[in-house]
Protein backbone atom coordinates (compact mmCIF):
# COMPACT_ATOMS: atom_id res chain seq x y z
CA UNK A 1 0.00 0.00 0.00
CA UNK A 2 1.17 3.26 -1.04
CA UNK A 3 1.53 6.26 1.46
CA UNK A 4 0.48 9.21 -0.46
CA UNK A 5 1.47 11.71 2.08
CA UNK A 6 5.32 10.50 1.55
CA UNK A 7 4.83 10.18 -1.90
CA UNK A 8 4.02 13.46 -2.08
CA UNK A 9 6.67 15.06 -0.12
CA UNK A 10 9.14 12.85 -2.37
CA UNK A 11 7.83 14.59 -5.39
CA UNK A 12 8.38 17.85 -3.69
CA UNK A 13 11.72 17.37 -2.04
CA UNK A 14 13.16 15.29 -5.50
CA UNK A 15 11.77 18.27 -7.79
CA UNK A 16 13.36 20.82 -6.08
CA UNK A 17 16.42 19.05 -6.53
CA UNK A 18 16.57 18.45 -9.98
CA UNK A 19 15.55 22.53 -10.42
CA UNK A 20 18.23 23.49 -7.51
CA UNK A 21 20.65 21.52 -10.03
CA UNK A 22 19.80 22.85 -13.22
CA UNK A 23 17.69 19.89 -14.60
CA UNK A 24 14.54 22.04 -15.15
CA UNK A 25 14.21 25.71 -15.21
CA UNK A 26 10.85 28.25 -15.16
CA UNK A 27 7.91 26.07 -15.19
CA UNK A 28 9.75 23.51 -17.61
CA UNK A 29 9.14 19.77 -16.96
CA UNK A 30 6.66 17.45 -14.63
CA UNK A 31 6.75 14.65 -12.66
CA UNK A 32 3.71 11.69 -11.69
CA UNK A 33 3.87 9.22 -9.34
CA UNK A 34 1.27 6.21 -8.49
CA UNK A 35 -0.92 5.98 -5.50
CA UNK A 36 -3.07 3.40 -5.09
CA UNK A 37 -6.50 4.91 -6.42
CA UNK A 38 -4.83 7.05 -9.34
CA UNK A 39 -1.97 8.99 -10.38
CA UNK A 40 -0.47 12.37 -8.75
CA UNK A 41 0.74 15.02 -11.16
CA UNK A 42 3.01 18.14 -10.93
CA UNK A 43 0.23 21.14 -12.08
CA UNK A 44 0.54 22.82 -15.05
CA UNK A 45 2.90 25.96 -15.08
CA UNK A 46 4.35 24.86 -11.76
CA UNK A 47 8.41 25.39 -11.28
CA UNK A 48 9.45 21.99 -10.04
CA UNK A 49 11.58 24.22 -7.42
CA UNK A 50 8.80 25.57 -5.38
CA UNK A 51 6.04 22.76 -5.57
CA UNK A 52 3.55 22.84 -2.80
CA UNK A 53 2.51 18.90 -1.82
CA UNK A 54 -0.96 19.97 -0.62
CA UNK A 55 -1.79 21.34 -4.24
CA UNK A 56 0.08 18.89 -6.74
CA UNK A 57 -2.65 17.10 -9.07
CA UNK A 58 -4.92 13.72 -8.56
CA UNK A 59 -6.10 12.07 -11.10
CA UNK A 60 -8.37 8.54 -10.61
CA UNK A 61 -7.20 5.08 -12.32
CA UNK A 62 -9.36 6.85 -15.50
CA UNK A 63 -7.41 10.13 -15.61
CA UNK A 64 -9.83 12.28 -14.56
CA UNK A 65 -8.67 15.06 -12.22
CA UNK A 66 -10.31 15.04 -8.88
CA UNK A 67 -8.14 17.42 -6.57
CA UNK A 68 -5.17 19.88 -6.26
CA UNK A 69 -4.33 21.99 -9.30
CA UNK A 70 -5.30 21.70 -12.78
CA UNK A 71 -2.26 18.56 -14.14
CA UNK A 72 -0.14 19.17 -16.28
CA UNK A 73 -0.46 19.06 -20.46
CA UNK A 74 1.75 16.22 -20.73
CA UNK A 75 -0.70 14.16 -18.75
CA UNK A 76 -1.05 12.04 -21.86
CA UNK A 77 2.38 10.83 -21.98
CA UNK A 78 2.81 10.14 -18.13
CA UNK A 79 -0.84 7.95 -18.66
CA UNK A 80 0.64 6.05 -21.02
CA UNK A 81 3.72 4.88 -19.65
CA UNK A 82 1.26 3.71 -16.96
CA UNK A 83 -0.88 1.59 -19.37
CA UNK A 84 1.60 -0.43 -21.42
CA UNK A 85 4.05 -0.61 -18.32
CA UNK A 86 2.68 -2.53 -15.56
CA UNK A 87 5.63 -1.63 -13.21
CA UNK A 88 6.07 2.17 -13.36
CA UNK A 89 5.07 3.75 -10.49
CA UNK A 90 6.56 6.98 -11.41
CA UNK A 91 7.59 9.27 -14.87
CA UNK A 92 9.83 11.92 -14.90
CA UNK A 93 10.08 14.69 -18.35
CA UNK A 94 12.63 16.95 -17.86
CA UNK A 95 14.39 19.53 -20.96
CA UNK A 96 17.76 18.95 -19.35
CA UNK A 97 20.67 20.42 -21.35
CA UNK A 98 22.11 17.61 -23.27
CA UNK A 99 19.60 15.36 -23.38
CA UNK A 100 17.08 18.00 -25.03
CA UNK A 101 20.74 18.48 -26.93
CA UNK A 102 20.68 14.74 -28.11
CA UNK A 103 16.84 15.05 -29.40
CA UNK A 104 17.70 18.13 -31.34
CA UNK A 105 20.73 16.37 -33.60
CA UNK A 106 20.01 15.38 -37.13
CA UNK A 107 22.00 12.20 -36.95
CA UNK A 108 20.87 10.96 -33.76
CA UNK A 109 19.88 6.88 -34.18
CA UNK A 110 16.21 7.22 -33.21
CA UNK A 111 16.56 2.97 -31.73
CA UNK A 112 19.06 4.08 -30.64
CA UNK A 113 19.60 7.47 -28.63
CA UNK A 114 21.96 6.72 -26.07
CA UNK A 115 24.10 4.01 -27.05
CA UNK A 116 25.72 1.80 -24.06
CA UNK A 117 28.76 4.28 -23.17
CA UNK A 118 28.53 3.36 -19.15
CA UNK A 119 27.24 0.38 -17.37
CA UNK A 120 24.87 2.81 -15.29
CA UNK A 121 23.11 4.03 -18.06
CA UNK A 122 22.30 0.18 -19.20
CA UNK A 123 21.49 -0.70 -15.84
CA UNK A 124 19.77 2.22 -14.97
CA UNK A 125 18.17 3.71 -17.98
CA UNK A 126 18.52 0.63 -20.94
CA UNK A 127 17.41 1.37 -24.08
CA UNK A 128 16.28 4.89 -25.34
CA UNK A 129 13.71 5.67 -28.13
CA UNK A 130 13.58 8.78 -30.20
CA UNK A 131 9.73 9.83 -31.10
CA UNK A 132 8.85 12.24 -33.96
CA UNK A 133 8.36 15.74 -32.72
CA UNK A 134 4.66 16.68 -31.53
CA UNK A 135 4.01 19.78 -30.31
CA UNK A 136 3.58 19.91 -26.13
CA UNK A 137 0.27 18.70 -24.78
CA UNK A 138 -0.62 16.82 -27.91
CA UNK A 139 -2.19 13.47 -27.24
CA UNK A 140 -0.67 12.12 -29.86
CA UNK A 141 2.60 11.89 -27.61
CA UNK A 142 0.45 9.18 -25.61
CA UNK A 143 -0.48 7.29 -28.67
CA UNK A 144 3.03 7.13 -29.64
CA UNK A 145 4.40 5.97 -26.25
CA UNK A 146 1.50 3.38 -26.34
CA UNK A 147 2.75 1.95 -29.90
CA UNK A 148 5.92 1.07 -28.18
CA UNK A 149 3.89 -1.58 -25.82
CA UNK A 150 5.66 -0.99 -22.88
CA UNK A 151 9.62 -1.88 -24.75
CA UNK A 152 11.10 1.10 -23.42
CA UNK A 153 11.53 2.84 -19.72
CA UNK A 154 12.64 5.73 -21.46
CA UNK A 155 12.04 8.03 -24.90
CA UNK A 156 13.24 11.00 -26.15
CA UNK A 157 11.16 13.88 -27.22
CA UNK A 158 12.30 15.11 -30.62
CA UNK A 159 13.18 18.70 -30.25
CA UNK A 160 11.87 18.77 -26.83
CA UNK A 161 13.28 16.14 -24.39
CA UNK A 162 13.42 12.86 -21.98
CA UNK A 163 10.44 11.05 -20.20
CA UNK A 164 11.89 8.78 -17.91
CA UNK A 165 9.94 6.20 -15.95
CA UNK A 166 10.72 3.97 -13.10
CA UNK A 167 9.00 1.48 -10.36
CA UNK A 168 8.90 4.54 -7.97
CA UNK A 169 9.59 8.09 -7.88
CA UNK A 170 13.21 7.74 -6.74
CA UNK A 171 14.29 5.09 -9.42
CA UNK A 172 12.68 7.18 -11.86
CA UNK A 173 14.67 10.78 -10.88
CA UNK A 174 18.42 8.53 -10.85
CA UNK A 175 17.16 7.10 -14.33
CA UNK A 176 16.34 10.83 -15.73
CA UNK A 177 19.97 12.12 -14.04
CA UNK A 178 21.56 9.13 -15.25
CA UNK A 179 20.01 9.93 -19.09
CA UNK A 180 21.31 13.59 -19.10
CA UNK A 181 24.63 12.64 -17.20
CA UNK A 182 25.01 10.32 -20.23
CA UNK A 183 23.81 12.80 -22.75
CA UNK A 184 26.26 15.08 -21.71
CA UNK A 185 28.87 12.54 -22.14
CA UNK A 186 28.01 12.18 -25.37
CA UNK A 187 27.64 15.45 -26.73
CA UNK A 188 31.69 15.95 -25.30
CA UNK A 189 32.52 12.95 -26.95
CA UNK A 190 31.26 14.05 -30.34
CA UNK A 191 33.74 13.57 -33.48
CA UNK A 192 35.88 11.12 -30.76
CA UNK A 193 36.83 7.74 -31.11
CA UNK A 194 34.33 6.55 -28.56
CA UNK A 195 34.97 3.03 -26.76
CA UNK A 196 31.49 1.15 -26.15
CA UNK A 197 30.18 -1.32 -24.16
CA UNK A 198 30.45 -4.65 -26.16
CA UNK A 199 26.78 -6.57 -26.49
CA UNK A 200 28.48 -9.46 -24.09
CA UNK A 201 29.60 -6.82 -21.46
CA UNK A 202 25.95 -5.28 -21.89
CA UNK A 203 24.00 -8.71 -21.72
CA UNK A 204 26.38 -9.31 -18.03
CA UNK A 205 24.64 -6.16 -16.90
CA UNK A 206 20.98 -7.25 -18.06
CA UNK A 207 21.57 -10.21 -15.91
CA UNK A 208 23.29 -9.33 -13.21
CA UNK A 209 21.40 -6.22 -12.41
CA UNK A 210 18.09 -7.19 -13.65
CA UNK A 211 16.06 -6.06 -10.84
CA UNK A 212 18.41 -2.88 -10.36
Amino acid sequence: MRDETRIREDIVRLARSLYDRGYSVGSAGNISAAVDDGILMTPTNSCLGFLDPARISKLDRDGRHVSGEKPSKEVFLHRAFYETRPQTGAVVHLHSTFATALSCLADTNPDDCVPPLTPYVVMRVGEVKLLPYVRPGDEKMGDMIRELKGRYAAVLLANHGPVVSGKDITSAVYAAEELEETAKLLVMLRNCQTRLLTTEQVQELKIVFSGY
